[in-house]
């Protein structure tokens, strides 16, 4: 019999955290258990799991419409015979804490996606965090954090990186389809491309590798392109006046036809196929999911020497750069720029350490270990 569980996720974003539960079904599907969903109506979370391998994905129409609901779902996870609750937002917990307390044989699991930022000490929290069997720490940065933040003894909150199925960043693309597509994103031939990939949002460090790009271009720099990854609008991720403000700069300074804006994309594997640096600023990151996917790709990647990146990369498969410190990363871009054969060597080494430790099969593997501790 299939062991079954419940992932909780009530967030109208559309990031690492709310993509997070339909990269995993499919490889939980194949490891043996039964994935349910509670998310909200009309989200792309919800539209996406619709069309994936969830067992069934429950709507409601809020977070507050959950916790009227709550004698319904008590029956229903009683009737399906789901075991296991994960939950994604730290105010799902409530919702999770309460489904714990009226079905004691629940075994309540949270990851931590985001990074705690201060202490869970006041009552409320102790009374949420009583009923959490395990708290998963995405990053040895993360799980520090976690560690003096939550009311938990250490043994309960545990490190679990994160993973990829590295086989979706294989090169499928010949050599006509990567010019087609180079061609169709306005970058010259002969180009350099430098890509961000990652919602357009201050945090995200494409302020920093503007600039960084302006350095460049100042000292006589011809031949590299500057391609911006990410939605547009705000229900893509994206922060409008912060994309005005960027957006302004590169007219201001004559960069029009040297930065590309690609919009939300689906294709990110191919995306890589035609790029040769990606650069990941981000001033804090809990883990850095575009790291790892960029290193599957093997491409050279540049990320910020803060937050999990430098768990990710170190000097054979990659460079780190201070997120705040454009002149750092204008050099270390004129270093990779120069050197298409180093690239090459630091995107094979990344391939290689990928594979070895952030594959999809070995994160849902721990966490089925996690899962079925008393499941």
């Amino acid at each position: 019999m299939q062991h079954k569980v419940l992932h909780i996720c009530l967030s109208r974003g559309w990031g690492g955290l709310e993509m997070y539960p339909a990269r995993i079904i499919p490889e939980l599907a194949r490891q043996g258990w039964r994935t349910y969903v509670l998310a909200l109506e009309g989200t792309r979370l919800a539209k996406t799991l619709v069309d994936g391998e969830a067992a069934e994905v429950c709507s409601v129409r809020s977070p507050t419409r959950a916790l009227l609901q709550l004698p319904a779902l008590v029956r229903w996870l009683r009737r399906i015979g789901i075991g296991v609750v994960h939950c994604h937002k730290s105010s799902d917990l409530r919702l999770g804490a309460l489904l714990k307390r009226l079905c004691p044989e629940l075994r309540l699991v949270f990851t931590d996606h985001m990074g705690v930022t201060r202490p869970k000490q006041d009552p409320y929290h102790r009374w949420v965090y009583r009923h959490v069997d395990r708290v998963l720490s995405i990053s040895e940065a993360t799980l520090t954090r976690n560690r003096q933040a939550f009311p938990l003894p250490p043994s309960r909150i545990t490190l679990l990186y994160l993973g990829i199925d590295t086989a979706d960043f294989v090169p499928q693309l010949d050599a006509a389809a990567r010019q087609a597509l180079r061609d169709a994103l306005g970058i010259p031939r002969g180009a350099v491309t430098i890509a961000l990939p990652g919602r357009l949002t201050p945090g995200k460090g494409q302020q920093v590798l503007l600039d960084a790009f302006r350095r460049l271009v100042e000292a006589g720099d011809h031949q590299s392109h500057l391609v911006l990854i990410g939605g547009l609008e705000a229900d893509e991720g994206g922060n409008p006046t912060f994309i005005a403000s960027l957006q302004q700069q590169i007219h201001e300074q004559g960069l029009g036809e040297r930065v590309t804006f690609t919009g939300f994309r689906r294709d990110l594997a191919r995306l890589f196929e035609v790029m040769d640096i990606v650069c990941v600023p981000s001033r804090n990151e809990a883990f850095g999911l575009t790291v790892i996917e960029a290193m599957a790709a093997g491409k050279a990647v540049v990320g910020a020497d803060s937050g999990a990146i430098p768990e990710l990369l170190d000097a054979g498969s990659g460079r780190l750069a201070d997120p705040q410190d454009p002149a750092a990363w204008a050099a270390t871009l004129s270093e990779l720029r120069d050197a298409p054969a180093l690239r090459e060597r630091l995107g094979d080494a990344a391939c290689r350490l990928v594979n070895a430790r952030f594959t999809l099969a070995h994160h849902v593997t721990g966490l089925r270990a996690i899962y079925g501790d008393t499941a």
